[in-house]
């Protein structure tokens, strides 16, 4: 696991997971369940804090992604962002969710951000995506705040405890991006 850690002002901050943070992501899962039940194919199968400390565990085993940290506000943990790396393709793909209290005050564009500069700065990455479904709006307006292209649609690529649906792939590239 590539360990980051940023602090992204006006108390936020984004930094891995602990074992120890199981009980308390658990929590925000499960207060969250309605929200995230529509996107995030692992909610369904996520019943105790051991999923969670499984999900950390293997974030943790990962040599090469930044998976697996936390966005805390204030020092609340309040949901998960990470990135996936693949190394042969020199690419990446952003992940996350928050809970809905802290939704719409920018923390997920600000995080995205932060990924985007370290994947093209310190990682030396060429492309970055992120892929939401079709009818997740509030993720396709991250990607284009962001200023990620509109590529594809991928059908019924995603499955959630409610379905299929299909996805939408948004990248930037190294040359495109223009640090904030």
């Amino acid at each position: 696991m590539i360990r980051i850690d940023f602090d992204l002002g006006a108390g936020v901050r984004i930094r891995p997971l602990d074992l120890g943070d199981a009980e308390a992501l658990f929590a925000v899962v499960d207060a969250n369940r309605d929200r995230l039940r529509p996107w995030m194919p692992w909610e369904d199968s996520t019943r105790s804090p051991d999923d969670i400390r499984g999900f950390i565990e293997r974030a943790r085993a990962s040599s090469t992604d930044a998976e697996g940290n936390g966005i805390w506000v204030d020092g609340e943990l309040v949901g998960t962002m990470g990135m996936s790396i693949d190394t042969l393709a020199n690419s990446a793909e952003i992940g996350y969710w928050i809970d809905g209290e802290h939704e719409g005050h920018g923390i997920v564009t600000r995080g995205c951000r932060r990924f985007i500069e370290e994947a093209f700065g310190a990682f030396g990455l060429h492309r970055v995506s992120l892929l939401t479904a079709t009818s997740n709006h509030r993720s396709q307006a991250v990607a284009e705040r962001l200023g990620m292209t509109r590529e594809a649609v991928l059908r019924e690529a995603e499955r959630s405890p409610d379905g299929y649906h299909d996805m939408v792939v948004f990248s930037i590239l190294e040359h495109e991006w223009a640090p904030a």
